[in-house]
């Protein structure tokens, strides 16, 4: 399962694929509809690499319990996230069963088994184990660049006020 170039926009339905770098930020395709939307570097953006989940022990990767349910499902869909919260927290209990219940809200669960069920749809989940080896670098290579293009647009307005 390669979630490396997967992105969760706050305010924005779904997921996304991160396809280009413009000036103004990036260009991602929707995995629900196809359609491509710029995203600006003020959006707040998650790659799904990098988002964890709370155990009572520590932080579990969202790649792992993506693969859970694939194994549990034999990457098959998952239960619909419109269920009552009762069945879905029965559920996930099943997948990760020593999850923080304090810190993970049924809305949580809600979204990642929407989520999984985007992924499945299109094919990318896979009981495999997950390949984020190189996640940490497509984070910095992409925080570098927002930072880059926030210095070039900020020179000019401070040359602008004096």
């Amino acid at each position: 399962m390669n979630v490396e170039k997967i992105l969760a926009i706050s305010g924005k339905p779904g997921l996304f694929e991160l396809k280009i770098q413009t000036r103004s930020g990036f260009v991602a395709e929707s995995l629900l509809d196809g359609k491509k939307i710029t995203v600006g570097m003020k959006s707040n953006v998650s790659l799904l690499s990098e988002i964890s989940m709370y155990t009572h022990s520590e932080e579990k990767p969202l790649v792992e319990i993506l693969r859970a349910i694939a194994v549990k499902e034999n990457e098959g869909p998952a239960i619909s996230h419109k269920e009552d919260n009762a069945k879905l927290i029965e559920y996930f209990s099943q997948i990760v069963p020593d999850y923080d219940e304090d810190r993970v809200y049924p809305s949580d669960i809600k979204k990642v088994l929407n989520w999984y069920n985007m992924l499945q749809a299109k094919g990318m989940v896979s009981k495999e184990e997950p390949k984020v080896e190189n996640a940490e670098s497509v984070k910095e290579q992409v925080v570098e660049e927002v930072k880059a293009k926030k210095e070039t647009v900020e020179k000019p307005k401070a040359k602008a006020k004096k």
